[in-house]
């Protein structure tokens, strides 16, 4: 045995710096809205959904992202390129923070990618869909834009956990909710201090393994595509990611982590307004009219 390239191979794998975000999904719980918006570009205050996902991964040390994108998602696409235009009025007029927020954020050329999901068949298919951008031997993360996290410092210490284990292991992110909601979500099954033994798409509170559900932030080592690329449909008719993992952990070690931080499902429009309170709350310019504005309507 290559005792010289196995530790240079396992080296490479304890890093993480590619995040994959899955955005081609219909949006149908926004409709009217996302008719030819995509729902990942709705705003939380004045920045869209996607950026904030962005930035988190950024901060959290990732160099290169991925986007797995829809038909009707070209807004996304221009978000994360210039607007010269724009960008030379508000040089033209000396607007200096106006122009930060349009292009200070941006990614260097060659960070990030575009790739197409032609037909919107799940999750566990959009994953399937950005192969060919992951090395060999290389884990990644996933980035479910619309569960948003109030902080975004949870990312960091998932990968901390992640480069603290003695075996090549995948480790997803999960949030205690209550019993009945079980349907709503994947739900793992554990053994011990973080190790999951099973995981179930959507099960019934009657038969759910626990109350942990998977929210959203994922290290996936490349051996999962080998199961999406069987194309096993599951709920919803879609070829779901917690099937492919459930089969994956009966052969590969998978851990969990729990969040530490109020959590947002954007994906509904209760989450997505509760989201836009908490996250101008946390900005102190207008934080003081917000909760006049709260008090008049309560």
């Amino acid at each position: 045995m290559d005792t010289g390239h196995q530790a240079l191979d396992t080296e490479f794998m304890r890093k993480v710096k590619t995040a994959i975000f899955p955005v081609g999904g219909l949006g149908t719980r926004f409709l009217p809205a996302t008719k030819s918006m995509p729902k990942e570009m709705l705003p939380i205050a004045n920045k869209p959904i996607i950026q904030y996902a962005f930035e988190e991964a950024r901060n959290a040390g990732i160099e290169k992202f991925i986007f797995v994108t829809g038909r009707n998602k070209n807004a996304i696409n221009n978000h994360f390129d210039h607007a010269y235009e724009l960008e030379s009025k508000l040089d033209e007029k000396n607007k200096s923070k106006e122009l930060g927020q349009v292009m200070g954020w941006l990614p260097d050329a060659g960070q990030i990618a575009f790739v197409r999901q032609q037909k919107p068949l799940g999750l566990g298919h959009a994953i399937w869909c950005a192969r060919n951008f992951i090395a060999h031997k290389e884990a990644f993360v996933v980035i479910l834009a619309d569960e948003m996290l109030l902080t975004r410092s949870f990312l960091p210490k998932m990968i901390e956990l992640y480069q603290s284990k003695e075996e090549v292991a995948s480790l997803v992110a999960v949030d205690e909710i209550a019993a009945e909601d079980t349907d709503k979500y994947g739900i793992i099954k554990t053994e011990g201090a973080e190790k999951i033994i099973d995981m179930v798409e959507k099960p019934k509170p009657d038969i759910a393994p626990s109350n942990l559900a998977i929210t959203g932030r994922y290290i996936l080592q490349p051996e999962i595509f080998e199961y999406l690329a069987k194309f096993e449909v599951g709920s919803g008719g879609e070829i779901q990611l917690t099937d492919a993992m459930r089969a994956m952990c009966k052969q590969h070690p998978f851990y969990y982590k729990k969040l530490d931080e109020q959590r947002f499902d954007c994906g509904n429009v209760l989450g997505y307004l509760e989201a836009n309170i908490a996250f101008a709350l946390e900005n102190k310019s207008i934080a003081t009219d917000v909760r006049k504005i709260l008090v008049k309507y309560s």
